[in-house]
């Protein structure tokens, strides 16, 4: 008879109010797998049936739905979580101390991260980070345990072991000597494993290799499992519940994202991706674009001595190939890094809409489905080197290229009613064919200059640009009547040409110099200069059988945007509080010109932004924070180009040229708590934004909608986000993110009933098990609440992910099984209103994606410790 492994056992062993817990969340779930809400209006019966799409798959457009059990459900379990809490608070606890110091030059090491561990099997019981003199003091319940200590760019080292008893009630570790990783060629490989989440008061640090879900994926996806965080299948990007947020790649603006939006993270690969920062209310350190706030989207590049690498495999269904390499070479005073990816993927997206329009004495009815098939080929390399001056002066240059070609077929379905429907009027089907090719590059120059002087630093950036874009379609539309006569006033072939152009050219200069005992003083400034250009033309077939142009979309649109800026901050620190404030100035000049038109739209405004955080350390493992800042959303190059799409004959979105910038302002209460087996940070928030940005659908008689951004009057959202990972046991980790919000919006400015007033919340909760040395499984959960909306509602959505993992190859390799969106129920649903429509929409994918990805590593640890921030899950 096979033996129970010793971590089933333990599990069992656990006390009842365990078991129940778990037992009832599990029967909740598949509770709400089987409750399917859908959307329904009382003057038709219309969404009963699933999509069908234009080549006669059956698409179950079913979305699950959380009852009020789930919620009574999830706030027993944080209560729970909380209760264990207190109980381990009131365990006997002894002090730990001691000093950490760099082994060559003795130089007292802040903020290197401390662990205490148990002898045993090394659960983490306690840790904390060193202060400004690398001195520390842990508490830790009284046992026998280790200690460990580390810091970014050096080796851990391991302490002897140590007991915490009554009658020894104070431990000195005594002066800790860490020695840098890159000064032996023979360096000892980490195999500590490195955190998920690391928490901050101003940001979180999201470690991407740890998240099983992101393997064989893109940035989106990525961005998709970390929570605050919600993507669409378009790319697009929101931040707590708010689209305006500012994407940044490496800590600088980036040609992927600055010209498509979010839209352009789906050409980035998750394996070139190190980690991402979620920076809810930025310091004026930052440039002022993003209302809710930054992503920072951090890539690979190692600095270990020798030749060390990582590469990896992909091939998923629907088809999903793809190749990738990481590699660095150091030696001396040089360190060469290339990364390589090519992906062959072929995303296949689905849509219905039903439509009424409300004339005279008519109601004209539409069922639209939608199918496309996109076969895309990205081709991305980024080489580049450092060049060691010294240990205090680094220059860095590298070169990025990337080339996406792209083949996308789109088939449309248009069933006019009138009246009701059971009074078919005609059928018609209309085709995109597009080609598309992006080639984009980007060059950067860095130097970064250390003085004698601790923490006093000189940075200077500068990168140039370049993106281009070539779109060809052809569409062809034919329809027939009810009676299936042909109905030639609907039969169409028409051509798009579309070329973008981009050129940017960015220089940044920032400057540290502390100030007395443990104050310092930031100051800097950064220029941006681009230039963008949108020559478009869509022809259409006469009955001659000659092409000519279509009233209003020839045009050639230029976008020139200069924006200069400059900031300070002056920040201390007294006993057990810390505080900075900062204020940014910048100027903004931009000017659009329709030149066919000749239409100029000159805009020049000069701004000041204020920001201010005030944190107070309560003790070792507690911290809260006071922050403000003053955030604008400039409206961007495809806010403002008037450039219809023209794939969908029936709904049609562009631009506005007369959009206007928003401006808000962010206050936030933050809290951190570090506790034996996990981490708790909380926050509340407000938000008050002027000029506030929002699409808007308006549909004229014939039924043909038109939706462009337009500026409402304000918009005031009120909320709280609790993130929360708790590891219960050596082979189980528990994540658990929520956020809940409430929007009111007014844009009475623009029409009385362009209002709303919406409570909504979303969460996400994770669970990874251990199943057996070096093999992992990964379930997460994700539920979106509906979200009342100015032109209707967002209805809710839930979906599922189920990964596992395994080492192999002697722990050199790792092979990664995932499935996106097991249940199929991943689709975004909107109800749209207006005076004289009513829309209901459903878009999504038309099938879960699978992937199996190989990663091999050379001469490189499978996860390498990031030590270096304020509290981190592991301390």
């Amino acid at each position: 008879m096979m033996k129970t492994p010793t971590y089933l056992r333990q599990f069992l062993k656990v006390n009842r109010y365990w078991l129940f817990v778990i037992r009832y969340q599990l029967a909740v779930i598949g509770y709400s797998l089987y409750r399917i809400e859908r959307p329904c209006h009382a003057d038709a019966k219309r969404a009963d049936t699933p999509l069908q799409s234009p080549h006669g798959y059956l698409v179950p457009f079913s979305i699950l739905r959380f009852p009020s059990s789930m919620l009574h459900s999830s706030f027993l379990f944080v209560l729970f979580f909380l209760s264990l809490h207190t109980v381990a608070q009131t365990l006997k606890k002894a002090t730990l101390k001691g000093k950490v110091v760099d082994s060559q030059t003795n130089t007292p090491l802040s903020y290197a991260t401390i662990r205490v561990l148990k002898t045993t099997d090394s659960t983490l019981v306690a840790g904390g980070i060193t202060d400004d003199k690398g001195a520390f003091s842990v508490e830790a319940p009284y046992g026998q345990y280790y200690a460990v200590a580390e810091f970014i760019g050096y080796k851990p080292l391991k302490s002897n072991v140590f007991e915490l008893s009554k009658e020894q009630n104070n431990h000195d570790l005594g002066v800790l000597k860490v020695a840098a990783s890159t000064q032996n060629l023979q360096e000892v490989e980490v195999r500590a494993e490195k955190s998920s989440m690391e928490l901050a008061l101003d940001k979180r640090i999201f470690n991407v290799g740890k998240d099983l879900a992101n393997a064989g994926g893109t940035a989106v996806d990525i961005l998709s499992n970390i929570p605050s965080v919600v993507t669409d299948t378009e790319g697009n990007v929101r931040l707590r519940g708010s689209d305006n947020v500012r994407i940044l790649i490496d800590g600088k603006p980036s040609g992927l994202v600055s010209f498509k939006g979010g839209a352009g993270l789906q050409q980035v690969q998750a394996n070139q991706i190190e980690r991402v920062e979620i920076i809810t209310n930025p310091s004026a350190r930052y440039e002022a674009e993003g209302m809710a706030g930054i992503i920072n989207i951090v890539l690979k590049k190692e600095q270990k001595k020798g030749f060390n690498g990582s590469f990896e495999v992909v091939s998923g269904y629907w088809p999903n190939y793809g190749l990738g390499a990481n590699i660095n070479y150091r030696r001396n005073k040089f360190n060469f890094f290339l990364n390589y990816g090519i992906a062959y993927r072929v995303p296949r997206l689905a849509s219905k809409q039903y439509q009424e329009v409300y004339g005279k004495d008519t109601t004209m009815l539409l069922q639209q489905n939608n199918e496309s098939r996109t076969k895309t080929v990205a081709n991305t390399i980024r080489a580049g080197a450092d060049y060691f001056f010294d240990d205090k002066n680094i220059l860095t240059f590298y070169y990025q290229f990337r080339r996406t070609d792209v083949r996308r077929i789109t088939d449309i379905v248009y069933k006019d009613y009138v009246n009701n429907l059971s009074n078919l009027k005609s059928t018609t089907d209309r085709q995109q064919d597009e080609t598309e090719a992006e080639p984009y590059s980007e060059t950067a120059l860095t130097y970064k200059k250390s003085y004698a002087q601790k923490g006093k630093e000189l940075t200077a950036d500068l990168r140039y640009l370049t993106y281009w874009e070539r779109s060809d379609q052809t569409f062809t539309q034919n329809s027939i009547l009810a009676n299936g006569r042909p109905n030639p006033s609907l039969n169409l072939l028409q051509k798009s040409l579309n070329d973008e152009y981009e050129n940017q050219f960015l220089v940044q200069l920032d400057f540290v110099q502390p100030v007395g005992k443990d104050g310092k003083f930031e100051t800097g400034l950064r220029s941006s200069f681009r230039d963008m250009v949108n020559d478009y033309i869509v022809t259409q077939r006469n009955p001659q059988g000659v092409f000519e142009a279509l009233p209003g979309l020839d045009n050639y649109f230029i976008y020139k945007e200069n924006i200069h800026g400059i900031y300070g901050i002056l920040g201390n620190k007294t006993a057990k509080w810390s505080y900075q404030a900062g204020l940014r100035a910048e100027m903004t000049d931009v000017t659009t010109i329709l030149q066919e038109t000749n239409e100029r739209n000159p805009r020049q405004y000069t701004n000041l932004f204020p920001s201010a955080h005030v944190t107070y350390n309560l003790d070792k493992n507690n911290a809260m924070q006071v922050s403000y800042s003053r955030r604008v959303r400039r409206p961007t190059y495809n806010d403002l180009s008037p450039y219809v799409t023209f794939s969908d004959q029936r709904n049609f979105f562009s631009g506005n040229p007369d959009l206007n910038p928003e401006f808000t302002n962010s206050f936030e209460v933050g809290h951190v708590n570090y506790f034996e087996k996990g981490s708790l940070t909380s926050s509340v928030y407000y938000r008050h934004t002027t000029g506030k940005v929002l699409r808007i659908r308006r549909v004229d008689s014939d039924g043909f909608s038109n939706t462009r951004p337009e500026n409402l009057a304000t918009e005031d959202a009120f909320g709280a986000e609790f993130t929360t990972t708790y590891t219960p046991y050596k082979w189980w980790k528990l994540d658990f993110n929520a956020n809940f919000f409430r929007a009111i919006t007014d844009g009475k400015n623009l029409d009385a009933t362009f209002q709303a007033d919406t409570y909504s919340w979303f969460a996400r909760q994770s669970s990874r098990f251990t199943l057996a040395p070096n093999t992992d499984l990964q379930l997460r959960l994700n539920y979106e609440a509906p979200q009342q909306l100015p032109q209707g509602r967002r209805l809710s959505r839930t979906f599922l992910d189920l990964a596992f993992s395994k080492d192999v190859l002697k722990g050199k390799g790792t092979l990664t099984f995932n499935v996106i969106d097991v249940f199929n129920t991943r689709y975004l649903r909107t109800i749209t209103e207006g005076l004289n429509f009513y829309n209901e929409g459903t878009f999504g994918m038309l099938s879960r994606q699978m992937n199996l990805t190989l990663m091999y590593r050379l001469n490189q640890a499978k996860n390498a410790k990031r030590a270096k921030s304020l509290i981190s899950e592991e301390g």
